[in-house]
């Protein structure tokens, strides 16, 4: 039974989560993604931060702490030198007394050193934790910039996704009836085919008709009407007409046959032309 149960669980569970993927909004996820990524990386900070402080925590005994040594050595030694004149005056209590001094200097001695080794070790794994942190730190808000250039990479993405479904939803709705009083595009191009060929067989038939070759009649006497208008302007303008296209080519002249003499030149060769005034000159005859 509760195999069952779990498995029902199970499998309710992943369909919910299909359904719910189906109608989310990728852009609310995507900003939920990073916002969740900054919070860690806020939470992260806050607990370097921390580190860091017991860091320069221990770093602060650690200096108060060699401060207070060396006050106890100065201390321990002025009582042994105190100690060592006592004796030399032949004070004896005033020998024992100091030397009792000494030795309680030299036990705080003792003890300040031993703490002092221990802040040591503390600083040193204080400062191995910081630097671990300071990294994670780093590494992190790499990560994270990462995140936010791939949230405008995927929400340009997303833009474009939208913007060709809007087109492809458009198109689509060019394409197919719109309602049942709206004709769709493909219908209205088929009228204004239908319209175009039949005017256009409408033409046909008027060009073969009567009308049709007495307006093509009269376009023809109109045109000639006014190249006839045209050469009387350029005539009057001393203008010449424009040369027409040749109507054919002239052909080729054909080769002398053998034995036959080339026809002679029609033009003579250029030359000054004899003047009016001057007679020709005659060759000499005999006699």
């Amino acid at each position: 039974m509760g195999k069952l149960l779990r498995r029902m669980w199970r499998y309710l569970s992943a369909a919910l989560g299909g359904k719910f993927e189906e109608v989310a909004d990728p852009k609310i996820q995507i900003e939920q993604a990073i916002a969740e990524a900054q919070a860690r990386h806020s939470q992260l900070r806050q607990t370097a931060a921390n580190v860091i402080a017991n860091q320069k925590k221990a770093e602060m005994e650690l200096e108060r702490a060699m401060q207070q040594l060396e006050k106890l050595t100065a201390n321990t030694q002025q009582a042994v030198v105190m100690a060592g004149e006592a004796e030399s005056a032949g004070d004896n209590a005033r020998m024992v007394e100091l030397t009792s001094t000494a030795e309680t200097f030299a036990n705080q001695l003792i003890a300040k050193e031993e703490q002092i080794e221990t802040l040591k070790q503390m600083v040193l794994q204080s400062t191995r934790s910081s630097d671990q942190a300071k990294a994670a730190v780093a590494q992190n808000a790499a990560q994270l910039q990462k995140q936010l250039a791939e949230r405008q990479k995927l929400l340009s993405q997303l833009d474009q996704a939208k913007m060709s479904e809007q087109m492809s939803a458009a198109m689509q709705q060019m394409n197919t009836q719109v309602g049942e009083d709206v004709p769709s595009l493909d219908e209205v191009r088929r009228k204004i085919e239908d319209r175009l060929a039949q005017a256009h067989g409408m033409g046909e038939l008027q060009a073969d008709s009567v009308e049709g070759r007495m307006l093509e009649v009269e376009q023809a006497a109109a045109s000639n009407a006014a190249q006839a208008r045209l050469s009387e302007i350029r005539s009057k303008l001393g203008l010449a007409a424009p040369a027409a296209a040749p109507a054919a080519t002239p052909a080729a002249t054909p080769a002398a046959t053998p034995g036959t003499p080339a026809a002679e030149p029609t033009t003579r060769p250029a030359g000054p032309a004899p003047s009016p005034s001057e007679p020709e000159a005659r060759p000499p005859t005999d006699g």
